[in-house]
């Protein structure tokens, strides 16, 4: 029976280090990115599977300039708002529905976001990160940088 990779003393190593997680999907690893206005890649970030999308936001969106973000219900949150609107970009993100008070959103700019899923697929056309035939973080963000290098001289 194979056993989990161990930490070593310094907290260094073991699953997490090489973005592999459980989700409901499965063992796998959840690509954050972020798209241009022409549906080209900014920023990519590799977290384990279970990593909530809202918890990489903050992260795509700093030190990238931006007018417009517009993400999915799953970034809902009101701390990912305001940091939008601290660099003084529009946040077009619906509310979830649950929420007592429901965010006013463009609708017409929403349509936009099928850049994104446009770039996923245009990715995942490439088998080596559909389907993570790497064992490292490294080598399988390697990889991604790679598709997407691809993608951008189309």
């Amino acid at each position: 029976m194979r056993r989990r990779r161990q930490k070593k003393a310094d907290g260094t190593g073991g699953q997490e280090e090489q973005a592999l997680g459980r989700s409901r999907g499965g063992f796998g690893t959840k690509i954050h990115g972020g798209v241009s206005g022409l549906g080209l890649p900014v920023k990519l970030i590799l977290t384990p599977g279970q990593a909530a999308d809202v918890t990489q936001a903050k992260a795509l969106i700093e030190d990238v300039p931006i007018e417009v973000v517009i993400g999915d219900k799953g970034y809902d949150s009101r701390a990912v708002v305001e940091a939008i609107e601290v660099q003084g970009a529009e946040a077009v993100i619906p509310s979830q529905k649950d929420r007592k008070e429901q965010r006013a959103y463009d609708r017409d700019r929403y349509k936009d976001r099928n850049l994104v899923e446009r770039f996923w697929f245009k990715l995942k056309q490439y088998r080596r990160v559909a389907t993570r035939y790497e064992k490292t973080a490294r080598n399988f963000m390697g990889f991604i940088l790679v598709a997407s290098i691809m993608v951008l001289l189309r």
